[in-house]
C-alpha cells in the first residue's frame, strides 16, 4: 500500500461557453466545451499518523483549512468512505486563482483521485464525480479531463474525441472577476451572441483546426469586458502575433490565444512577459 502519491492537476479552458437560462435556485444551465491544458498545479497526498486532514502549500497566502477545495475534498472523501487515518496535502500552485481556469476545482479533483489510489478504495470515476459535484460544478469535469461537453450546471459530461492540439498562450490580467457578479450581470435576450457549440463539436470530431479556432465563443466575455476592458487589448495583441483564435476562459478574466505555429506562440508569450504580465503562460492542449 502506497504512503504518498503525487499528481498533476491540470487547468482547463473553455473553447465554447453558452448559458441557456437561470434556475430558480440561482444556478445557470450551461452548454460548454471544456479542454485540459498542460499548465498544472502539483498535488501531493500522504498518509500521516493519527487522523484528520492538514494542508500546506508553496504560497504563503493560501488558505489551508475549510474553504480550500482541496482540503474540503479530503474531508469529504474521508467522511464518505469512513476511513479513519491522517492525511497530509501539499499544493504546489502554478494555476492563477480566480481566473476562470478551475484552479481550485482541479486541485479538489486531484485530491479525490489521489486518496482513492492511496487508500485503494476502488471508487469508479463516476462515483468520484458524484462526490466532487458537491464541492463545485467544475470538479466532475476536472476528474475526467481531456475534451468534454458539459451541460446542466456543468455536471452532465459527455467525453469528446481529443481536440486537435494547439499551442496556447494564456494571460491572467491583474484584475479579478467574481463568477457570481459576472453571472449576475448577464442578460440573456434576443441580442445575445450565442456560440456555435454544436459546430465546435463537429470541428473537434473532424480534427479541424480552422473549424475549432473560428468557433471559439463565450457568452460571458462581453460582460467581463465591461469590468476588465484590458481583455480586448490582450486579444488584439495575440492576433497581431498570429493567433488563429482568442477567447476569455470561464467567467474570466484570463484570456488565451490558440496557435498552430510554435514560433509565433513563443513570440507572443515573450511579448507579454516583457510587457509586464507576471502571469503569462506558454502551454498546449492535453488529454
Amino acid at each position: 500500500m502506497k504512503e504518498r502519491i503525487e499528481l498533476e492537476a491540470h487547468a482547463k479552458i473553455n473553447l465554447a461557453l453558452d448559458v441557456i437560462g437561470e434556475r430558480p435556485n440561482g444556478y445557470h444551465d450551461v452548454k460548454m466545451i471544456m479542454q485540459s491544458i498542460k499548465l498544472c498545479d502539483r498535488v501531493t497526498v500522504e498518509r500521516t499518523e493519527g487522523d484528520g486532514v492538514s494542508l500546506t502549500g508553496n504560497l504563503s497566502w493560501l488558505p489551508c483549512g475549510k474553504g480550500n477545495l482541496a482540503y474540503d475534498a479530503a474531508v469529504l472523501f474521508m467522511e464518505r468512505t469512513g476511513i479513519r487515518a491522517g492525511v497530509s496535502i501539499y499544493l504546489e500552485k502554478h494555476i492563477p486563482v480566480a481566473a476562470g481556469l478551475a484552479g481550485g476545482s482541479t486541485d479538489a479533483a486531484a485530491v479525490l483521485k489521489g486518496l482513492n489510489e492511496l487508500f485503494e478504495t476502488g471508487l469508479s470515476e463516476e462515483a468520484l464525480c458524484e462526490m466532487g459535484l458537491s464541492l463545485g460544478a467544475d470538479v466532475p469535469y476536472c476528474i475526467m479531463g481531456g475534451t468534454a461537453l458539459a451541460e446542466g450546471i456543468g455536471e452532465q459530461l459527455t467525453k469528446l474525441p481529443n481536440a486537435p492540439v494547439f499551442h496556447v498562450v494564456l494571460i491572467k490580467p491583474e484584475a479579478s472577476a467574481s463568477t457570481k457578479e459576472i453571472y449576475g450581470r448577464l442578460v440573456l435576450d434576443g441580442k445575445t451572441d450565442h456560440p456555435d457549440v454544436n459546430g465546435m463539436i463537429r470541428a473537434i470530431e473532424a480534427g479541424d483546426y480552422l473549424g475549432v479556432s473560428t468557433r471559439l465563443g463565450n457568452v460571458l466575455e462581453p460582460v467581463t469586458r465591461e469590468l476588465c476592458p484590458e481583455i480586448v487589448k490582450i486579444e488584439q495583441a495575440m492576433k497581431s502575433f498570429g493567433a488563429e483564435g482568442t477567447l476569455m476562459s470561464g467567467s474570466g478574466p484570463s484570456v488565451f490565444g490558440l496557435f498552430t505555429d510554435s514560433a509565433r506562440a513563443t513570440a507572443a508569450f515573450m511579448h507579454f512577459r516583457v510587457s509586464g504580465y507576471r502571469q503569462a503562460f506558454l502551454t498546449e492542449f492535453t488529454e
